[in-house]
């Protein structure tokens, strides 16, 4: 990772910070598209890197020195399978090369497929609750 290890950053503004202007900018990109693409999610920082919040987390992501790692979990990651098929990847993470574009629609999709996602499992949770009581 491109960042300082002695540091925890508390907000995503400092995680931001501690990054090289060149990759700053490519992450400040996909905060921006991830909070367009879920407006109501919260900010927060987990595992030590950005994370959005929503009936659950939604993604997260990280910097590196030449990659953006991009987590919408292993659920996400499988329903769009086949357009991240041209990325290095794992079951829940890809990584999106810093000397390429980022695929910003495709993060857009992916984040509101994981709103939508959490959003029906917290109906049935809500559900199950009420209908103990």
């Amino acid at each position: 990772m491109a960042i300082n290890k002695n540091v925890t950053a508390k907000t995503v503004d400092e995680y931001l910070l501690q990054f090289p202007e060149n990759v700053k900018e490519v992450l400040e990109k996909l905060r921006k598209t991830i909070k367009a693409a879920a407006p109501k999610a919260e900010e927060i920082i987990s595992y030590a890197m950005p994370a959005y919040k929503y009936n659950g987390v939604l993604v997260y992501f990280a910097g590196y020195k030449n990659h953006i790692g991009f987590y919408g979990t292993p659920s996400g990651h499988e329903a769009f399978e086949k357009e991240l098929s041209i990325y290095k990847s794992g079951k829940g993470s890809v990584q999106f090369p810093l000397d390429k574009p980022l695929p910003l629609s495709l993060v857009t999709k992916i984040v509101k497929y994981r709103v939508a996602e959490n959003a029906k499992k917290a109906k049935i949770k809500s559900a199950t609750i009420n209908n103990k009581k």
